[in-house]
């Protein structure tokens, strides 16, 4: 049988993260895939445009991990941990990190995936824009502050940021305290 047709069997043609019913197509799950029913997952354009990073990504969308990471199938497990991942800063996602269980080899399969992530791309703020160290950005969002007991306002500038080793992240000044900010929560200036 082949493996659309496995994953479409398995998956009672609908997304394995979303359940959406239209625009579906075999993904094979990074970082490496046989391209076996196994190491791919069956999903909609949606949920992979958001996985390749190709758009912003949408977190109440992703509140269907909720249900996704309970899956049987190891590959959708992996899809679910690493996306919940990626949306570590909202606080259901933390949540559902805590719960999640996997087998040790399906973690180590899922933490592959995202180590290759982190070292492979540049930091790319919420537009997709590209950023450089001395950068200046702009806050899109409120953000609360841990242990400095403030919040940084939408529409804040961080001017002259400072790149971390994780390309997720970024280092700037906020009411004059160094602090750490999520580049998903920036545009460039």
């Amino acid at each position: 049988m082949a493996t659309e047709q496995a994953l479409q069997q398995r998956s009672n043609n609908s997304c394995e993260l979303c359940t959406a019913t239209i625009n579906l197509s075999v993904f094979p799950v990074p970082p490496t895939s046989d391209l076996s029913a196994q190491q791919c997952v069956y999903i909609c354009q949606n949920c992979q445009s958001q996985i390749e990073s190709t758009t912003a990504l949408d977190a109440n969308h992703w509140r269907c991990l909720n249900d996704s990471m309970w899956n049987q199938e190891p590959a959708v497990q992996v899809i679910s941990y690493r996306m919940l991942h990626k949306l570590s800063t909202e606080s259901w996602a933390q949540d559902a990190l805590e719960m999640i269980y996997l087998e040790d080899d399906v973690r180590t399969w899922a933490e592959q995936g995202i180590a290759a992530e982190q070292t492979d791309g540049p930091t790319r703020d919420s537009n997709g824009a590209e950023l450089q160290d001395g950068d200046n950005v702009t806050l899109i969002k409120d953000l609360k502050v841990k242990g400095a007991n403030f919040t940084a306002k939408q529409g804040t500038m961080v001017r002259g940021i400072s790149l971390t080793d994780n390309p997720e992240h970024i280092e700037g000044k906020v009411n004059g305290t160094r602090i750490v900010l999520v580049a998903a929560y920036l545009k460039k200036a």
